[in-house]
């Protein structure tokens, strides 16, 4: 790919279709030429999307809404079906009209659904009128993502995706600049021969820092566990309802309560209808009835991902790769095609290195029809056995869920311990409530029994401490 000269000649569909106004629901069908300049509102941050497919119907529906994360205002969409074109990867006569689309509506940008190389990018942004951007799928999540990063490590994380984006288009820079072809056109970025250089020593220092917060992340979860802790992780694509799901598991105690022993629990976890609301991660108590457990939400999982981007979150991803157990929250409410799909994403992303068993968790249920559930279990068996059935919005199955969860994590060990009552058999009692699950507490000639159930890390640690109490106190 490296100019117009090297564009592929393939079949195209005549029926590009552009699509102005409307929700992403309705997407209503009207021709391009007809729209009126006056309806359309320019000042505002508004874009136009835009899909290239080998074959069948481009689906605008995803990108659209990344767009209105970002904060644009879509205006307009445009598709075509045929083959890439290495220049442009839309055929000339299709970026001819999404030029004349941009200056009918006024976008300040067009957000192109695909993968563009940056060859492509400069010449497209050549076809346009002047200040428009051109923006490619992967370059708006890192924006959505830079937008959402409050947290140190979130930042850092976007910062080392950018640079692994950037990194292949310095040597499209450095042949643009050798031409004299503006590289700093469109985005592009200014070259010159430090460059590559900086970039990879940045990529160096961040991952550094990262492998320092991981250390410190990974300590903390051992910690939680030998604290008695089981550690659950909510994943899934993203909207799927995560953080709605949270809220109705985590107990309603105030995380204050717990701020000595888990100083970085989060009190809150947004909800919003909105694609990527959680990009770090939020921990929370979960209210069970025997198990301690603690919550975890973090960022959605989305198609399509490179793995670059996948690799950039890796971090945060271990919340997930090493919990004790996975929560797969999937979307009831959309078509078993697109749960299907979204399920194959999920499952693309846990594979090769989750250790946790998983429990898909079929959300929205309170928008089916009658009967509706049932043909999507039915119909998703063999890539969601078993599903949990429930409503984070309104709280229908979430109780079945908390049984679900205790059932699935690590079994626990029994234990019945004996010691002579005394302050210090008091304080290891007292130990025992906050770490497991008592069954049985009594107090006969001046022993006190404990009967409970625990993890087996727990119970060793419980018999330790008895035993320097009372070296046969064990039963």
């Amino acid at each position: 790919m490296t100019g117009q000269d090297d564009a592929i000649d393939g079949p195209t569909d005549d029926s590009i279709e552009a699509t102005i106004g409307g929700s992403v629901d309705e997407e209503p069908r009207v021709d391009s030429s007809a729209v009126d300049p006056s309806v359309i509102d320019a000042d505002g941050h508004t874009a136009v999307v835009a899909k290239r497919v080998d074959s069948g119907t481009a689906d605008l529906t995803e990108i659209t809404q990344l767009a209105r994360a970002a904060g644009y205002e879509v205006v307009a969409s445009l598709t075509q079906t045929r083959t890439e074109d290495a220049a442009f990867m839309f055929g000339e006569g299709k970026v001819a009209e999404l030029r004349d689309l941009i200056r009918r509506t006024g976008a300040e940008a067009v957000i192109i659904d695909n993968d563009v190389g940056p060859y492509q990018t400069f010449n497209i942004g050549g076809e346009l009128p002047e200040g428009v951007e051109v923006i490619d799928r992967f370059t708006l999540i890192l924006e959505i993502f830079g937008q959402r990063a409050n947290t140190r490590k979130a930042q850092l994380q976007v910062e080392l995706a950018e640079l692994r984006y950037e990194l292949p288009r310095a040597e499209a820079k450095a042949s643009l600049a050798k031409r004299d072809e503006r590289p700093g056109f469109m985005g592009l970025g200014e070259y010159d021969e430090s460059v590559e250089r900086d970039i990879k020593r940045r990529i160096s220092e961040i991952r550094d820092e990262l492998e320092s917060i991981a250390d410190k992340e990974r300590a903390r979860r051992e910690q939680r566990r030998e604290s008695g802790f089981d550690l659950v992780a909510l994943a899934g694509y993203t909207n799927a309802g995560k953080s709605t799901l949270m809220r109705q598991l985590a107990a309603e105690l105030d995380i204050d309560e717990n701020e000595e022993r888990h100083p970085d629990l989060d009190a809150t976890a947004e909800s919003q209808d909105m694609l990527f609301t959680t990009l770090g991660t939020t921990t929370r108590r979960a209210e069970m009835e025997k198990r301690d457990v603690l919550l975890t939400d973090t960022v959605g999982f989305i198609a399509d991902l490179p793995h670059w981007l996948v690799e950039s979150f890796e971090s945060t991803l271990d919340s997930v790769y090493r919990a004790d157990l996975v929560l797969l929250v999937v979307d009831a409410s959309e078509s078993v095609e697109e749960m299907r799909e979204k399920l194959v994403t999920s499952h693309d992303t846990l594979y090769e290195r989750n250790e946790a068993p998983v429990v898909t968790v079929f959300n929205k249920i309170d928008r089916l029809a009658p009967g509706e559930l049932a043909d999507k279990q039915a119909a998703l068996s063999g890539l969601a056995p078993e599903p949990v059935a429930v409503s984070a919005r309104t709280g229908a199955g979430v109780a079945e869920l908390r049984d679900r969860v205790e059932a699935e994590l690590p079994d626990w060990e029994r234990e019945r311990l004996m010691v002579p009552v005394s302050d210090e058999a008091m304080s290891l009692v007292s130990w025992i409530y906050d770490h497991a699950h008592v069954e049985e507490e009594t107090y006969a000639d001046e022993q006190v029994t404990v009967a409970f159930e625990a993890k087996p890390s727990i119970v060793a640690r419980a018999r330790s401490k008895a035993a320097e109490l009372a070296p046969a106190g064990s039963t």
